[in-house]
């Protein structure tokens, strides 16, 4: 072999081994790339206990139920309900009929267990992943009810 062609040996073996390299970072991550699961995606996919997701939608109006700083609430897309428990104090902005991602992993039992709960920054904001999910339930109401 010239040397010329043992360059291009070696770079077309990086090649292949950056191709291999992505598609297996690629495959392990399918799952995780999407920025939550929406109630009914969680059922859907049938999620298994103790993976780690993230959970979006609305919180249900009086569903959320507060001792100390052990919360339960229930999350909705409208379609189907999940009830969640989080552990420590919830954002200011955190309230019933309001957008919410909790970070956490889904029991045996079917609820989910949160460690990390994600609210809305303002009065107007929701965030557009869980318009979209609840404009694909037929549930998404804009504000001032149209």
């Amino acid at each position: 072999m010239t040397r010329k062609q043992k360059r291009l040996a070696v770079i077309a073996g990086l090649a292949v081994v950056l191709a291999i390299a992505t598609a297996l970072v690629l495959t392990a991550l399918r799952d995780q790339i999407v920025f939550f699961y929406s109630p009914s995606d969680v059922t859907a996919r049938d999620v298994a206990p103790g993976q780690a997701i993230r959970l979006g939608g609305l919180v249900k109006d009086g569903s959320w139920v507060r001792s100390g700083q052990d919360n339960t609430f229930v999350v909705t897309d409208g379609g189907m309900d999940i009830t969640a428990r989080y552990v420590g104090i919830l954002p200011d902005l955190f309230r019933e009929g309001q957008g919410v991602v909790a970070e956490g992993s889904m029991g045996t039992d079917g609820r989910f267990t949160a460690t990390n709960v994600l609210a809305k920054h303002d009065e107007n904001y929701v965030p557009k992943e869980v318009v979209e999910a609840l404009k694909a339930q037929g549930e998404w109401r804009p504000e001032g009810g149209q």
